[in-house]
């Protein structure tokens, strides 16, 4: 009843919308700006004004322009994307009756223009039946109600209690698991992922399950796999944000959309790396699967498996390698000045030489520098990182350097112990494995951000990675959280690497999952924080580093390079920025067919920006969480956390749901059954 109520008090919202937009300069306007979005064969240069507000998903900034056949026009009037447009509703019914008359020739790919105020119903939830959009409002619902949301995993547990097994699965299933969770196992997900092909959106697998421990067991397994057996040696120069701090032990601590592995045992690792591989095999046997365009020659673009490295080894060693990568960054800075990685001093063998000359013929000096990875332009590092993924080479030894004083040989990690060397090469091992699987497969690997005190050894790993598969195609992609403030430079940094060793580089770029966390640990422990001060920084950080990608990518085009070896997935739910990159790929010439640049946002959230963009003929991935249901509960109580906040701020989604639910019902749709012909990018 409380749906039906909310359907009739639209009616009138919807009907003033639709006579405020039936205006033929506001219609032309919309059309022709729509249109001008997906003439991708023109070169012509569009401007765009758009700003960086706080959470401004809901407002186009500034001006926007159109083309009418070859010349920009300056829009007199602007589509708020705020608004459930009427014009937008009739232009789709329109454009959907046009392709029912005249459909895409044998063969070839069927492509919808794109609306890039995503203000569109039809286009955002012509894949789902109406008894899923129903769900989905409820769900949002649910997911406004503070006190709900708030207590909402003890809820979950007593109604396990009082309902039983079966009938609380059913309820999940027809709620919030069947909303944001595509299914139990790799088999009964096959429905859901041609289901998101046909409508051209590409998936990217993640098994969500997760363990239902208490605060103080996820603090006792941190604390014990994050101290060697010899003991938590603080040595002259170490950095406290690299050692455990029990206050922050439970990494669950504010942080509402970040999966977190604790370490049990190397049994328990083994099994992480099986599901992982488990979910490689079901995003390869889905691309087998799915039909691919005849007429043009075109397939389906890879589909992509979510892998962390705390699921594959103990974070101790994560921590020595992180406070080992940063020790080296100060060991440079006093040596040379400046500040940043060691590649970018662009200091030569010939320099540290001739630092070291004081020392006279010393032979552990020697054997430093020749061991020293170097090029043409410079120093790429210090120690030689290949065998780190390569060899079975000693952590303890392998981490060494000169003291400029005296030339003794000093060490910037604390003595392993052999137990747990045999751990680290364990941890790689795994990694290794999957990534062989991967590449066998033609999947790709996402390794997710994590905290920052992980995150130096988890990119480091991740670079060499990308060294050693990604010579032919990007099948390692690394992801980078733009709410740091050292983002850009580290993106930087590493593009700059790929292009010096010649490998293929992918990133994901997100804003970021642990900032309160970040934030507190930082100030409890004294260390400076490494979160960008507001919103708008973020904004402007994320714009900024994505510009630095396409401006690279648009040299290689430019020097007829492949410019295939940067790959970057824009992977956000904020409108501007999508808009922005969308902007960016116009003005320098990328189209969605050079496969540069990809979208993705999470199963359940912002279809109306995904399929969309599939459906237009942009490379698109839906993030798809599975498992069975009653072990996925922490996961759903993660997704309703952060759609709490969200859904307070942005009520778009809703009103489009209302939008479509309402059309559906006047036109006697109720049990439409999506049946899409896309062919994704």
């Amino acid at each position: 009843m409380a749906l039906l109520r909310s359907l009739s008090a639209q009616r009138t919202a919807i009907s003033l919308v639709y006579g405020r937009n039936n205006s033929k300069s506001s219609s032309s306007v919309a059309v022709a700006a729509c249109r001008s979005f997906h003439q991708r064969d023109r070169r012509s240069t569009t401007s765009t004004a758009e700003g960086a507000a706080p959470e401004a998903t809901n407002g186009v900034n500034g001006a926007r322009y159109m083309h009418t056949g070859d010349r920009p026009l300056q829009a007199s009037t602007l589509v708020q994307p705020d608004l459930v447009s009427g014009e937008a509703v009739k232009r789709s019914i329109k454009q959907k009756s046009s392709q029912e008359k005249n459909p895409s020739p044998a063969g070839s790919p069927q492509r919808d223009p794109l609306d890039v105020t995503f203000n569109d119903p039809i286009a955002a939830f012509k894949s789902k039946t109406t008894g899923e959009l129903m769900r989905a409002y409820l769900v949002y619902m649910i997911c406004s109600s503070e006190k709900l949301v708030e207590h909402n995993m003890t809820l979950l547990k007593l109604a396990r209690n009082l309902l039983g097994q079966k009938l609380f699965v059913l309820l999940m299933k027809s709620s919030f698991y069947g909303h944001f969770v595509a299914g139990e196992n790799r088999h009964t997900i096959v429905p859901a992922l041609e289901r998101l092909r046909s409508f051209g959106v590409k998936p990217i697998l993640d098994y969500s399950v997760e363990e239902d421990i208490t605060q103080e067991e996820a603090e006792k397994r941190e604390v014990e796999s994050s101290v060697s057996s010899a003991g938590d040696k603080k040595e002259e120069g170490s950095m406290p944000q690299y050692h455990v701090d029990k206050s922050f032990a439970d990494r669950r601590y504010k942080v509402s959309s970040a999966r977190t592995y604790f370490y049990l045992n190397e049994a328990t690792c083994e099994r992480n790396m099986e599901i992982f591989i488990k979910c490689l095999e079901a995003v390869s046997d889905d691309d087998r699967k799915a039909p691919r365009a005849v007429a043009t020659g075109a397939t389906f673009g890879t589909g992509i498996t979510a892998i962390k490295l705390t699921a594959l080894g103990r974070p101790q060693l994560l921590l020595q390698l992180s406070e080992v990568i940063m020790r080296t960054r100060k060991y440079m800075e006093d040596m040379v000045g400046g500040q940043g990685n060691v590649l970018t001093h662009h200091k030569t063998i010939k320099d540290l030489e001739k630092y070291y000359s004081s020392l006279g013929d010393n032979k552990d000096v020697k054997e430093f520098l020749n061991n020293v990875t170097s090029d043409k332009e410079g120093i790429l590092h210090l120690f030689p990182w290949s065998g780190i993924v390569d060899e079975d080479s000693q952590l303890s030894d392998t981490f060494r350097v000169p003291d400029p004083q005296t030339g003794q040989m000093r060490r910037l990690i604390s003595q392993i112990p052999p137990k747990e060397e045999e751990m680290f090469r364990n941890m790689i091992r795994r990694l290794n494995t999957i990534v062989k699987a991967a590449a066998d497969l033609d999947v790709r690997i996402m390794v997710d951000a994590e905290q920052t005190y992980f995150q130096p050894a988890i990119s480091r790993i991740t670079l060499e990675m990308m060294r050693k598969y990604n010579k032919e195609k990007a099948i390692v992609f690394n992801t980078y959280q733009c709410y740091l403030r050292e983002t850009f430079r580290e993106v930087n940094t590493d593009l700059e690497q790929a292009k010096r060793q010649n490998f293929y580089f992918g990133a994901k770029l997100v804003r970021g999952a642990y900032m309160d966390q970040e934030r507190d640990r930082a100030k409890s422990l004294g260390y400076p924080d490494p979160v960008n001060p507001t919103f708008e920084a973020t904004t402007d950080m994320y714009h900024k580093t994505l510009s630095e990608c396409l401006r690279r990518i648009k040299l290689m085009k430019d020097c007829d390079d492949d410019a295939r070896k940067i790959g970057i997935m824009v992977a956000s739910h904020n409108e501007d920025t999508v808009r922005f990159a969308i902007q960016q790929m116009k003005e320098i010439g990328i189209s969605p067919e050079d496969k540069v640049i990809c979208f993705g946002q999470l199963l359940g959230m912002c279809d109306y920006i995904t399929f969309p963009l599939g459906q237009a003929g942009y490379s698109a991935y839906k993030y798809i969480p599975y498992g069975p249901v009653e072990e996925v509960l922490p996961y759903l109580s993660r997704r309703a956390q952060e759609n709490k906040g969200v859904l307070k701020k942005i009520k778009k989604e809703k009103r489009l749901l209302l939008s479509e639910i309402r059309r559906r019902l006047l036109r006697g749709q109720l049990f439409y059954k999506p049946k899409g012909n896309y062919v994704p990018i």
